[in-house]
C-alpha cells in the first residue's frame, strides 16, 4: 500500500469524519443542474431548494487536477469549500 506524507502526519479517519473538508452549496444556487453530472463521487443532488452535497461522499475531487469540478461550472460560484 502507497502512503504520500499527508497520509502518514495525519490519523486515519472515516470519511463521515471529514464532513467539514466537503464543499457545500450556498443559496445562491439556481438549481441549474450544472454541478451535478460533474462530480465523479455522485456526491450532488437536487434538495429542497436548491442542490446539495452529500459530506459523506464528497472529496473535493482529490488529486483531480484544477480543483474540485463543480466549482469550475457553477455559473452563480454558489459552491464553496466546506
Amino acid at each position: 500500500m502507497f502512503l504520500d506524507a499527508t497520509s502518514i502526519a495525519q490519523p486515519l479517519r472515516k470519511r463521515s469524519e471529514m464532513s467539514d473538508m466537503a464543499n457545500k452549496i450556498t443559496d445562491q444556487c439556481i438549481s441549474c443542474g450544472a454541478c451535478e453530472p460533474e462530480c465523479p463521487n455522485q456526491a450532488i443532488s437536487q434538495g429542497p431548494e436548491h442542490y446539495v452535497i452529500d459530506a459523506t461522499k464528497c472529496d473535493e475531487c482529490a488529486g483531480k487536477p484544477g480543483g474540485p469540478a463543480c466549482m469550475a461550472v457553477c455559473p452563480t460560484e454558489a459552491i464553496v469549500k466546506g
